[in-house]
C-alpha cells in the first residue's frame, strides 16, 4: 500500500489511516492511495465496515489547490469520483475526524455513512475564500445530512463549524470525548454498527428538508448578506448550489455544483483570491534568511505609548497570552488609555466575543507603568508615541540603556527612516520596524520593517511573533512610507490635485467605493485626521516643494482648524454618522484652482480610476524595482489588508496583470500629455512597468536580481 494511507484490518474493520503530513492534502498522490485502499476493503469478504482516519494532528485540510495550474486537480480519480466511490461503498463507512476536516476533507467524511468526532473538531467549507464554492458534493450533501440553514451559513460565509455544534443538526453521529484514543473509538464504534446492522446510507436517497423554509428564504438571504455579495462572484454561486440542493434529486444537483464550479473556477475573482492565498504563505519567505533561524524568546512585551495605537498594539498580545506592559511617562494619560481598553473588552464581552471571565484573564495579563526601568525584563519593546523623529530617537536612545541585550526594540512609525532611527542605539541589530495599522486590534496587516543591521533572528522572531497575534506579516525594505504609505502618496495627491480640477470629494470616493475600494481616499483622509497627513508633509517639503498645488486644499483645511471627522469637519461636514458634501469645501477648491490657474472641467469616472488605482500600480512598480518589496504579492497584501483594496480583484498589482500592464503604461503616457505641465512633473511610467509591458510579461512573473 502506498505510504500516504495506511491499510490494516482488526475486527473485520477495515482502517483506513490517511498518514500524508502536515495536513493530508487531497492531491493526486493521496487521492490514487484512498481510491486503492477504499476498493481492497470492498473486495475483501472478511471486511464488514470501513474505518477512515487520520495519523495527524487534524483529519484533513481539503484539496491541494497547487494541482489547480497543472490540472492534476482534474486527474483521475478526482475529488468527485473519490467522495462517489465511498458514498457507493455497499458496506458501512465511519469518518473518524480529529482536528479539522475542511473543504475537499469535509467533503470526503460527508459521503460517508456515520461521523465521528471529537467535540473540538473544526469542520468547514472555506472554498467561497478562493472565489469558488465545494466541488465534491459539499453544496449537495450538507444540507441533506443537516439542514439548509446550516449549510447555507458554511458554504456562503466559509466559516467552520465544532463538531459539537454541528451534532445537533444530525451531521455528526457520535461525539467522542474522553482519553479513549479517537481511533479506537472508531473502531468500536464500528463494530456497535456492524452489530445492530445498521443501513448503509446514501445521499441520493434522502431528499432536503424544506418545510421550515419560507417561500423567499434565499432571496431573503441574499438581501441580508448583500455587502458580502458586492464583487464577488461565488457566494452567489453557492446560494445557487445550496437551492440546487433543495429542488434536485442528487445526481443531478451534483451535476449543477459542477457546472456553478466550473463557472467560479474560470473567473479573475478566483484568480485574485487564490492570488492572495498563496500570497500570505510566500510573505513568511524572507530571501537570504534560513528559514530554520532560532527565534528570540517572547515572554514579555512592552509597549511605549498609551494612546489608541498603543492600546491596540497591546491587545493583540494579552490576547494571544502575553504578558505586555504599557509605558507612558503620562500617568493620567496612562489611566485614561487602560479605560478605553476595559472599555473595549467590555463591548466585546456584551457582543458575546469573551465571557466575563475569560475578560478577566486577559487583563490581568496588562500592567502598567511610568518607569522604563519596568521594561528591563522584556523581550520585545514596542514604540508607538507621536510621528517625529527626535522623538522617537531619544525614547529609543533610553530603550538601549534599559533593556536587556538581545531584546528587540521595534518602532511603529509609518513614515520614517527606521535606519535613523537604529543609529542612535548601540544595538542596531536588534531594531526593526512593526507597522500596526489602526484600529491595531482589528486590523490584520503587519508591515515588518527590515532596517540594514537587522538580524536575522530578529526578523524571523517578528514573523513568527504575527502569526502567533493573528496579523498578516510583510516585510519591506526602509524608505520613505516603506510598501503601504509609499504606495498611497500618489493615490491620495492626485485624488487631492482632482478636486482642483474639478471633481467633488463624494464623485472621486463614489467612482472608487464603486471599484470597490472600503472607502474613498478623501473619506479616508478625514477619518485618519487631516492633521495628520499636514504633518507628515511639513516634514517633507524638500520632496515636494516643486509641485505649489501638492494636497493644497488638505493644507488649507488644516489651518482652518477641519481635521476630519475629530472636529466635525474635513472634506466633508459629519453630523453624527451622516457624512454631507460641504458647498463651503468645493467653493475653497474653486477659489484655489482660479488663484493656481488650474482650469477646472468635468472628470470622467475613468480619468478617476486611471489617476488613484494606476498610480498604486505605478509605485508598486518602482517600489519593486528598488527593492523595497519581495514580491508583487506582497504589495498586494499591503494594500488588500491594510487600505481597504478589494479582495476580489487581489490587490492592485494582480489587478494589473488581469487588466495589462500595456494598458497601464498607455493611460499614464496619455495623461501625461494631456495634463500639461502637471503631467510632465507626474506621470513618467516606472521603468520596470515600461519594461515588464513591452516585454509581454506580468508583475507575478517579476524577481528583483538581489532575491531571485
Amino acid at each position: 500500500m502506498n505510504v500516504l494511507t495506511d491499510y490494516r484490518v482488526e475486527d473485520e474493520i477495515a482502517v483506513i489511516t490517511m498518514q500524508h503530513p502536515p495536513v493530508n492534502s487531497l492531491g493526486l498522490a493521496l487521492r490514487q492511495s484512498l481510491w486503492k485502499a477504499i476498493q481492497q476493503a470492498l473486495s475483501e469478504a472478511q471486511v464488514k465496515a470501513i474505518v477512515l482516519c487520520s495519523s495527524g494532528k487534524l483529519f484533513c485540510g481539503g484539496a491541494d489547490i497547487t494541482e489547480f495550474a497543472n490540472q492534476q486537480f482534474f486527474s483521475e480519480p478526482d475529488l468527485n469520483a473519490l467522495c462517489n466511490m465511498f458514498e457507493a461503498s455497499p458496506k458501512p463507512v465511519i469518518a473518524a475526524i480529529n482536528g479539522q476536516a475542511l473543504g475537499g476533507g469535509c467533503e470526503l467524511a460527508l459521503s460517508a455513512d456515520y461521523r465521528i468526532a471529537e467535540a473540538q473538531a473544526k469542520i468547514g467549507l472555506p472554498e467561497v475564500h478562493l472565489g469558488l464554492l465545494p466541488g465534491a458534493g459539499g453544496t449537495q450533501r450538507l444540507p441533506r445530512l443537516s439542514n439548509v440553514e446550516t449549510a447555507l451559513e458554511m458554504i456562503f460565509h466559509g466559516k467552520a463549524q465544532s463538531a459539537k455544534k454541528l451534532a445537533s443538526t444530525g451531521l455528526i453521529d457520535r461525539i467522542h470525548e474522553g482519553p479513549e484514543d479517537l481511533r479506537a473509538a472508531a473502531i468500536r464504534y464500528a463494530k456497535e454498527l456492524v452489530a445492530a446492522q445498521a443501513p448503509v446510507k446514501t445521499c441520493a436517497e434522502m431528499q432536503v428538508d424544506t418545510s421550515r423554509l419560507s417561500e423567499d428564504f434565499f432571496n431573503q438571504f441574499r438581501a441580508n448578506n448583500k455587502r458580502a455579495l458586492q464583487g464577488f462572484y461565488s457566494p452567489e454561486r453557492c446560494i445557487e448550489a445550496v437551492e440546487a440542493a433543495c429542488q434536485l434529486p442528487l445526481l443531478q444537483g451534483l451535476a449543477r455544483e459542477a457546472a456553478l464550479f466550473t463557472d467560479c473556477m474560470n473567473t479573475p475573482q478566483a484568480r485574485a483570491q487564490q492570488h492572495l492565498f498563496f500570497a500570505e504563505r510566500a510573505a513568511k519567505k524572507i530571501p537570504g534568511v534560513d528559514p530554520k533561524t532560532p527565534p528570540r524568546p517572547l515572554h514579555k512585551v512592552a509597549i511605549i505609548g498609551s494612546g489608541t495605537m498603543g492600546g491596540g498594539i497591546a491587545m493583540n498580545f494579552i490576547n494571544a497570552g502575553i504578558p505586555t506592559v504599557i509605558l507612558d511617562l503620562n500617568a493620567e494619560a496612562l489611566e485614561r488609555g487602560l479605560e478605553v481598553i476595559r472599555k473595549n473588552y467590555d463591548i466585546s464581552a456584551k457582543k458575546g466575543r469573551f465571557s466575563a471571565e475569560q475578560v478577566q484573564q486577559i487583563l490581568a495579563l496588562l500592567s502598567t507603568t511610568t518607569d522604563y526601568g519596568d521594561l528591563s525584563d522584556a523581550d520585545l519593546v514596542i514604540e508607538a508615541v507621536f510621528e517625529k523623529m527626535e522623538i522617537k530617537q531619544k525614547v529609543f536612545q533610553t530603550l538601549d540603556s534599559v533593556c536587556k541585550p538581545g531584546a528587540i526594540l521595534a518602532t511603529n512609525t509609518s513614515t520614517l527612516d527606521v535606519n535613523a532611527i537604529a543609529a542612535v542605539t548601540r544595538r542596531p541589530q536588534d531594531v526593526i520596524g512593526l507597522h500596526f495599522f489602526s484600529p491595531a486590534n482589528v486590523m490584520r496587516l503587519l508591515e515588518i520593517v527590515r532596517a540594514e543591521q537587522t538580524a536575522d533572528d530578529a526578523l524571523i522572531s517578528a514573523v513568527q511573533m504575527a502569526a502567533k497575534i493573528g496579523k498578516v506579516p510583510v516585510v519591506a525594505g526602509v524608505c520613505f512610507g516603506f510598501i503601504g504609505n509609499r504606495m498611497l502618496e500618489p493615490y491620495g495627491r492626485e485624488a487631492c490635485r482632482m478636486l482642483l480640477e474639478g471633481a467633488t470629494p463624494a464623485q472621486i470616493d463614489g467612482v472608487l467605493t464603486r471599484f470597490g475600494m472600503a472607502m474613498g481616499p478623501l473619506s479616508v483622509q478625514d477619518l485618519a485626521g487631516i492633521d495628520i497627513g499636514a504633518l507628515i508633509r511639513q516634514g517633507r517639503r524638500e520632496a515636494i516643494a516643486h509641485d505649489p498645488s501638492y494636497c493644497i486644499i488638505q493644507d488649507k483645511l488644516y489651518e482652518m482648524g477641519r481635521y476630519g471627522q475629530k472636529t466635525g469637519r474635513g472634506n466633508y461636514i459629519y453630523e453624527g454618522r451622516e457624512q454631507k458634501e460641504d458647498p463651503e469645501v468645493l467653493e475653497l477648491c474653486r477659489h484655489t484652482a482660479d488663484e493656481l490657474g488650474v482650469a477646472q472641467r468635468q472628470i470622467s469616472e475613468q480619468e478617476i480610476i486611471e489617476r488613484t488605482i494606476y498610480f498604486l500600480i505605478n509605485e508598486a512598480a518602482q517600489i519593486l524595482d528598488e527593492g523595497i518589496a519581495y514580491r508583487s504579492s506582497d504589495c498586494d497584501l499591503v494594500w488588500v489588508n491594510g487600505y481597504g483594496f478589494p479582495a476580489w480583484r487581489g490587490g492592485p498589482l494582480q489587478y494589473a496583470d488581469e487588466i495589462g500592464l500595456a494598458t497601464v503604461v498607455a493611460a499614464l503616457k496619455r495623461l501625461q500629455k494631456e495634463l500639461g505641465a502637471y503631467g510632465e512633473m507626474w506621470f513618467t511610467p516606472a521603468p520596470l512597468l515600461e519594461k515588464l509591458a513591452a516585454d509581454g510579461k506580468l508583475f507575478k512573473d517579476y524577481s528583483h536580481p538581489k532575491y531571485a
